[in-house]
């Protein structure tokens, strides 16, 4: 039994079919397009996206996702070099992914600390209530 082959990807996408496959706006990915992330070609005043500008979008929802600014990364997505390996590109996505890490492990220690400040400030409250009650 042969099995079937997959539809061949579309050549190029509608900036509604891009917003619609990602579940954002048009109006972001003209964002994007306005900070220079994403190129698409125009007929008119139609937006051609490309295979690559999808993957582009992808790449900078990705991003996103992970807490990366936008010029994080464009700073990766720029980086591409399969001739190379991408051997740059992933080291500086390492580099960035261990300094997002030890961000958010500094801000989850600063949110231990506060909830136990949190948790004293309402037990010296719940004493003193329960002083003036039974007083």
């Amino acid at each position: 039994m042969k099995a079937k082959d997959s539809p061949a990807e579309p050549s190029s996408y509608s900036i509604s079919e891009l917003a619609r496959e990602f579940d954002i706006t048009t109006r972001a990915i003209r964002f994007y397009e306005d900070k220079g992330l994403l190129c698409p070609a125009r007929r008119g005043q139609t937006r051609i996206y490309s295979p690559e500008d999808r993957v582009r979008l992808k790449l900078i929802l990705r991003g996103k996702r992970l807490g990366f600014s936008l010029d994080e990364s464009r700073e990766i997505i720029d980086m591409y070099d399969p001739a190379h390996g991408n051997v740059e590109q992933l080291q500086r996505l390492l580099l960035h992914i261990e300094q997002k890490r030890a961000q958010l492990q500094q801000q989850l220690r600063d949110i231990e600390s506060l909830m136990g400040e949190l948790d004293d400030a309402e037990a010296r409250a719940r004493t003193a209530l329960q002083l003036n009650i039974d007083s």
